[in-house]
């Protein structure tokens, strides 16, 4: 059984996970918006960078101590690479060759590649039945999306959809990094240390290979970079961990499959996406190997679900 099992969604819980899916669907919206103007990586820099000074406020408000250590903000930068810096650039980078909503359904494989990952990484967390199952159908999923035409005519599109599955084995990795090197810190304190980290790290390469950041950008293009800051990254962190208390990981891992219908809405009334037969299908597979992760698909016919 789920080690959640004890904590539901109630009325609250269920208001807020659907508005971290929003948020979070929205990151892929805002991403689309910013491109129009601003190159990936940059973008990975402004969704950094201004979430920091909200997050320093919460933090502060809190009455959370910032750790002093050396060896806790290195692992800080390690998190900040893993779960921001890499993913973020991957995405946004991938978002230049495919549609948001079709970025937001490859990134809903992350669940069950995090349980693989950590199957093989993390002791209590082995490898079960369930877990090989689920990823072999999150890799079904993708493979029907990006059709047979990937193994013999491959494109700038193909390279896209790939680097938006990198992003989800970087978050995958995170997820191990920030249980074993990260576990003595409070939750807000390790959002706050990981956006710092990231932007220490994303500052050079963007200087690099982007050239200073332009600031003389549209009011919707500001809009989208500070949407992406404000909703996407800060306010999805405290939403993420006032969830997880409340509701447990199991129903919160549930934000996996609610983030693609929001980003597809978004990117259909706003931006005039449509997603194709091949899509829906692949995100029903890619649905389907997250419920046998999760372990619901057999508890509905069983009460010991196997895994």
């Amino acid at each position: 059984m789920n080690k959640a099992a004890g904590l539901t969604l109630d009325i609250k819980s269920t208001f807020m996970l659907l508005l971290l899916a929003a948020v979070w669907g929205g990151s892929f919206f805002f991403g689309e918006v910013a491109l129009s103007e601003v190159p990936p990586l940059t973008i990975t820099l402004h969704r950094v960078v201004w979430a920091v000074p909200i997050l320093v406020l919460i933090v502060v408000l809190n009455g959370i101590a910032i750790p002093k250590s050396p060896s806790v903000w290195g692992a800080y930068l390690v998190m900040g690479a893993l779960n921001n810096a890499i993913p973020f650039s991957l995405i946004f980078w991938g978002q230049t060759q495919i549609a948001s909503g079709l970025a937001s359904i490859l990134n809903g494989t992350t669940a069950m590649f995090a349980a693989v990952v950590a199957g093989f990484l993390l002791i209590d967390e082995p490898l079960t039945a369930r877990k090989i199952i689920g990823a072999a159908l999150g890799i079904a999923g993708v493979a029907f999306i990006m059709g047979p035409s990937a193994l013999t005519d491959f494109n700038p599109s193909n390279l896209a959809q790939l680097a938006i599955l990198g992003a989800t084995l970087s978050y995958a990795f995170a997820g191990v990094w920030g249980k074993t090197a990260l576990a003595g810190q409070t939750p807000l304190m390790n959002a706050l240390g990981m956006l710092v980290g990231s932007s220490l790290l994303m500052i050079p390469i963007v200087l690099v290979f982007d050239g200073p950041p332009n600031l003389e950008l549209s009011a919707s293009v500001w809009g989208a970079l500070l949407g992406m800051a404000a909703l996407s990254t800060a306010l999805a962190y405290v939403l993420y961990f006032a969830i997880l208390v409340r509701a447990g990981t199991a129903n919160l891992l549930l934000v996996t499959l609610l983030i693609p219908p929001f980003a597809i809405g978004l990117g259909v009334v706003f931006l005039g996406e449509k997603m194709g037969p091949e899509a829906w299908i692949g995100f029903a597979i890619i649905a389907l190997g997250f419920a046998v992760t999760d372990g619901r698909l057999f508890s509905i016919f069983s009460k010991d679900p196997i895994g």
